[in-house]
């Protein structure tokens, strides 16, 4: 009995990190086609290093790095492999956890900081020369999030690029998403942190199970 129950762990163990896996390695490679297809556009450039596809890469290869870890060491029932993962796994909730201290510490600082490079960003993308074949991260970002400038469509002034249209766009008068993205990111990181965190520490258990 106690046989079947580890053989039903060590290879639900295997199915959750391969999953993971297959997920790393979706986010890497549409990471490379956004970094290959579209024009690399910060919207913040104080970090303009971590625009969208780098960001995307770097989350890629770290799940799936600690998922392969996790898979191979279920799959051989390896112990060094699985204290490795289980190790990884608390230091990137560690990292996580003292962020997010970090950030309702300093969170007015952060969202000013945060507030006045995004209008940076967008200030260097409304003067910059459009390209009809590629977008910027502001377009991939407004069209993903239904979003329009930082606080609404006005940002723009009289250069409204065509992802702030609210569909249907054929008319003479588009209408644009009236809600910011500021509003939209912070909600979107918010809500993904909780759930990141939470899928973190449920997977932690079950290692130490």
């Amino acid at each position: 009995m106690a046989q079947g129950c580890l053989k039903c762990l060590k290879y639900t163990m295997c199915v959750a990190n391969f999953l993971c896996f297959v997920s790393g390695v979706a986010l890497l490679s549409f990471g490379i086609y956004l970094m290959v297809n579209f024009r690399i556009a910060a919207l913040t450039p104080s970090l303009a290093s971590l625009n969208i596809p780098s960001m995307l890469l770097i989350s890629g290869i770290i799940i799936t790095c600690v998922s392969f870890l996790g898979f191979l060491g279920a799959l051989k029932e390896n112990r060094c492999l699985l204290l490795t993962f289980f190790l990884v796994l608390f230091l990137l909730m560690l990292v996580e956890l003292t962020a997010a201290c970090l950030m309702l510490i300093y969170e007015r600082e952060i969202g000013e900081l945060v507030t006045k490079d995004l209008n940076k960003g967008l200030e260097i993308a409304r003067h910059s020369s459009t390209n009809a074949t590629k977008m910027s991260d502001w377009d991939v970002v407004q069209e993903m999030f239904k979003c329009c400038g930082v606080n609404n469509y006005t940002d723009w002034q009289n250069n409204i690029p065509k992802s702030c249209c609210n569909p249907p766009c054929e008319g003479k008068e588009p209408t644009y998403y009236s809600e910011g993205c500021l509003e939209r990111l912070k909600y979107w990181f918010e809500e993904n942190f909780l759930s990141t965190g939470i899928s973190v520490i449920i997977l932690c258990i079950i290692e130490v199970g």
